[in-house]
């Protein structure tokens, strides 16, 4: 059929920082029949299926040297490649897009094996090790941050930022908060990416009254593997496990305090908030790390090591930067700098270019 739309498989799965771009970009292609790749059980199967249809395969990653565990993941891995194939072929897609992860290795080595055309984004500042590996196999590598350009020994890398979902876009944004926070009190917001971080719940929370004493008000998103939930009661404390409204509490926020995945960062980039990060210290090559320092070079945060944040350090400078709104105005405004507010756009156009060309 001469009109039929264009079919692309979206290789997407496990934590938002992988999904919420797919997702970003999915939706800037409205002309585009799209379907998406998954993993049983994970994150992908609660947001996806009311939007695309999703096919899965059981893949994991080699976490250890070569043994008889590998042995069984390299099986799962030349079945996944093989059912890849044939949701590839029997669907007719005209090119694949991934956001790296363990799926992007059998997803990548499919489409490559029938000629489609392969677009991957990889939104780490130090690209991870499959991107490293398969980014050479894709027809683009688009990348989050300028530096991470150095590490992909590829012409083709363009850097386009990462996509952000709809509700952080100018035009659709919705300032309104359904907490109840009063006008003009600091409010700070502690949020872990979509896993949580327990080990900073318990920095916060050690460290939190001091920050009542001074007016400030706490929005902490603990995620839902916390043990200590529910521990600490105050009037200026909200807590919760998840918060969909990001965008308009990342700008009502005067401090952001925060792990440095890259979509975390992302979100902060673009809403123009200051940010106090605690990189997770067991990130694949610490990866995390290489993120935070994008925007603690520019004065956009303040990066801390967990193994050395302990809770007077952490109550301290809160209180140093709320008492300082001059230097959390300029620390948002480094922030905003760094951010593609487009970015979303910026990869559609590069999927549109690879794909139909």
């Amino acid at each position: 059929m001469a009109n039929a739309p264009i079919k692309l498989l979206i290789a997407a799965s496990g934590t938002g920082g992988h999904l919420f771009p797919a997702i970003a970009l999915a939706q800037k292609l409205p002309d585009y029949d799209i379907e998406w790749l998954g993993v049983p059980n994970r994150l992908e199967t609660q947001l996806v299926p009311d939007q695309y249809p999703l096919n899965t395969i059981a893949v994991e990653g080699f976490q250890q040297g070569f043994g008889f565990s590998s042995l069984r993941i390299l099986v799962k891995l030349l079945s996944s490649i093989l059912k890849v194939r044939r949701i590839l072929k029997q669907g007719n897609f005209q090119g694949l897009f991934t956001t790296g992860g363990y799926i992007a290795g059998p997803a990548v080595i499919a489409a490559r094996s029938l000629g489609l055309p392969v677009v991957f984004h990889e939104s780490n500042a130090l690209p991870g090790k499959v991107t490293r590996f398969f980014g050479p196999w894709c027809s683009a590598v688009a990348v989050g941050f300028d530096v991470a350009a150095k590490y992909l020994p590829r012409s083709q890398n363009v850097c386009v930022g990462t996509p952000v979902r709809s509700q952080f876009l100018e035009e659709e944004i919705d300032n309104t908060l359904d907490l109840p926070i009063p006008d003009g009190v600091p409010l700070i917001v502690v949020f872990g990416g979509s896993q949580g971080a327990v080990a900073v719940n318990k920095l916060v929370r050690q460290s939190a009254q001091a920050w009542f004493d001074a007016g400030a008000y706490v929005v902490h998103l603990t995620g839902d593997k916390d043990p200590e939930a529910a521990s600490l009661q105050h009037p200026q404390y909200i807590e919760l496990p998840f918060y969909d409204n990001m965008a308009p509490l990342l700008r009502r926020a005067n401090l952001a305090i925060s792990r440095s995945g890259a979509g975390s960062l992302t979100e902060l980039g673009v809403c123009g908030t200051p940010a106090i990060l605690i990189p997770y210290p067991f990130a694949a090559e610490d990866h995390q790390s290489y993120n935070a320092a994008v925007f603690t070079d520019v004065g956009a945060a303040l990066t801390f090591k967990q193994s050395e944040l302990t809770p007077e350090i952490l109550q301290k400078r809160v209180l140093e930067l709320l008492q300082s709104p001059a230097e959390l105005a300029k620390m948002g405004e480094r922030a905003k700098a760094i951010a593609v507010p487009d970015s979303a756009d910026k990869l559609a156009a590069l999927v549109r270019e690879i794909v139909e060309q």
